[in-house]
């Protein structure tokens, strides 16, 4: 956002001239602490923080991913995990942090670009910084809401009152616009000294193409022909292969702290568990993982009723040590999770470069390793628990359901995609089923009402239940 000093002076110049007093009088209206016009680079600062931290915050307020995937459960205040997404108004604060406090700085940091002094390549990668980024968030837009104000956005000298465009509209522009901006990357030129990739365009290449990877995979059950030409396109162009590719917001502890730890820890709280579907379907694979998320009640894993009050906090299992960390990355597009897309990308039969099987175990292999899981422990685990072809599905979304725990945003999609683990409506949800999409934010029915209302209409109706237009099944 620009903060704009104006100081109105009254000057009477005797013995200058009129250009030298004109010079006075606008350095004087210049405050250093609050420039009329801000650097890119703060505007991309700005943007990164506000879209990682939501975007992964746990908060009952925002967005709510950990609850649509059933993985946290509730412990005196259960509104959430009944879904009640209306008293406090999760759709109106997600949109709001997405739009206005997230794209519309990187919509200024392209203007402000324009007027700094750097070498045509640097210049070129922070745009394509800037770019990625913004689609980065838009793809968050329409996989949570579907329709939304896309093409008529941020233009308020123009329009008021944006249409929503269809949101596989959006997703087909989303597409062309990463494969225009990936080849515009000058790979030998550094870009911004950001809080992701400190200017490495490689990466950023690399995790542009991973979202489009999730775009293709997305689209697999409503358009399976530009579905797998994405999906192939990505991979062949370069996808996220390691963890130190992730997509990770760093936070310093200090000015910046993770929002895990800032509503386990720093909240003085005791709000929020491990449910007992997560719990129970890791106990029956043996999973490894426990050990390092969970804490035990009387030596053994209790998780959370899903929708209940569980109370008193302490006769269940908690959320461990390893979700507390105020500086632990916010990793919003993970290598586990590029991972199990190709996996499932093969399993749909597209050429992802390997197996199913194969690409399964590598995934299964990546979560298991970087939740500091030992080889031995990872061997026994795969053995256990086989890819299974004839109910990939089920294979495929069980495991990246657990692996994605903490990831909400992810696993909610693969959740969605592949309709596994199967999720139970709790019996005192203020649903009709579980959530497939966020609601529309309810100031938009004040300040955009012609048309939210027809958007709403468009889609089957403005419901959580409705589903979105790639969630077929």
């Amino acid at each position: 956002m620009k903060n704009i000093i104006k100081l109105g002076l009254v000057s009477v110049c005797i013995g200058l001239t009129l250009s030298s007093c004109q010079s006075d009088l606008t350095s004087l209206n210049d405050d250093p602490k609050h420039p009329s016009v801000l650097p890119s680079d703060n505007l991309l600062a700005t943007a990164m923080y506000q879209s990682s931290y939501y975007m992964d915050n746990p908060s009952v307020n925002f967005n709510n991913y950990r609850f649509f995937t059933q993985q946290w459960a509730e412990t005196q205040y259960p509104d959430e995990t009944q879904y009640n997404l209306v008293t406090r108004n999760q759709p109106r604060n997600h949109f709001n942090r997405m739009y206005v406090y997230s794209i519309n700085n990187l919509r200024q940091a392209k203007l402000n670009l324009k007027n700094e002094v750097e070498t045509d390549d640097i210049r070129t990668n922070k745009l394509a910084t800037l770019e990625i980024e913004e689609i980065f968030i838009w793809e968050n837009l329409v996989d949570t809401y579907g329709d939304v104000p896309y093409s008529e956005a941020f233009k308020p000298d123009e329009i008021l009152t944006p249409k929503y465009d269809d949101a596989k509209t959006i997703y087909l522009d989303l597409i062309n616009r990463i494969d225009a901006v990936t080849a515009t990357i000058k790979p030998a030129s550094t870009g911004y000294a950001d809080l992701v990739y400190g200017g490495n365009m490689a990466k950023w290449k690399k995790f542009a193409n991973s979202i489009k990877l999730r775009l293709g995979m997305n689209l697999a059950d409503v358009d399976p022909t530009l579905s797998k030409t994405t999906v192939e396109s990505a991979i062949t162009s370069g996808v996220i292969s390691s963890d130190d590719e992730a997509y990770k917001f760093k936070y310093d502890g200090n000015t910046f702290s993770n929002p895990v730890f800032d509503n386990l820890v720093a909240s003085n709280r005791n709000d929020f568990l491990p449910s007992e579907l997560v719990v129970n379907t890791m106990k029956n694979l043996s999973d490894p993982r426990m050990d390092v998320w969970f804490t035990k009640v009387a030596g053994a894993y209790k998780g959370g009723v899903f929708g209940e009050l569980n109370d008193p906090y302490t006769n269940f299992s908690q959320l461990g040590p390893y979700f507390r960390s105020a500086t632990a990355s916010s990793n919003l597009l993970s290598y586990a999770e590029v991972a199990f897309l190709k996996a499932e990308a093969a399993a749909r039969n597209y050429s992802a470069g390997g197996t199913a099987v194969d690409l399964y175990t590598a995934a299964v292999t990546e979560s298991l390793r970087e939740n500091g899981v030992s080889t031995a422990n990872i061997a026994t685990y795969l053995a256990t628990n086989p890819y299974n072809a004839a109910n990939w599905k089920q294979s495929i979304g069980v495991q990246a359901w657990i692996a994605m725990f903490n990831k909400g945003f992810a696993s909610w999609n693969f959740t969605r995609r592949l309709d596994n683990p199967i999720l139970v409506n709790p019996p005192k949800s203020n649903l009709s089923s579980v959530p497939y999409r966020m609601p529309y934010s309810d100031q938009e029915y004040v300040l955009n009402g012609a048309n939210v209302k027809a958007a709403a209409n468009k889609i089957g109706g403005d419901k959580a239940t409705t589903k979105l237009f790639w969630d077929k099944f």
